[in-house]
């Protein structure tokens, strides 16, 4: 017997609609709340590809290691008013700092090859 035979064994008829209507709600929260953050992180990008514009117009490194610092520690406060586990925020915003350098250098590339 697996795993769902064994809970549709434990949920009563009546408790079975509500927990799917419940299961159904929070999904539909979930996916709405997914599409934010992928509208809010296209928005942040739009934002670090004009930042990658200007260093390399100017010449100025990728990467600025001071502000990533920063900005951790600000997530990282962040997170933990908010109730989420910090460590977890700063990963994520080491994986969005990493593409963004990315990006960063990508952009320098370009313009150094049509120099």
């Amino acid at each position: 017997m697996g795993f769902h035979e064994r809970e549709e064994e434990l949920l009563m008829d009546g408790d079975r609609e509500f927990v799917q209507k419940e299961l159904q709600r929070l999904r539909d929260s979930i996916d709405n709340l997914d599409a934010a953050l992928v509208h809010l992180l296209a928005e942040r990008f739009k934002c670090t590809q004009e930042v990658g514009k200007l260093k390399a117009e100017y010449s100025l490194p990728p990467a600025d290691p001071e502000r990533e610092r920063r900005q951790i520690t600000r997530l990282r406060n962040l997170a933990e008013q908010s109730k989420l586990d910090p460590v977890f925020a700063e990963h994520f915003l080491n994986f969005i700092i990493a593409e963004v350098v990315r990006h960063h250098e990508l952009i320098a590339n370009s313009r150094a090859r049509q120099s």
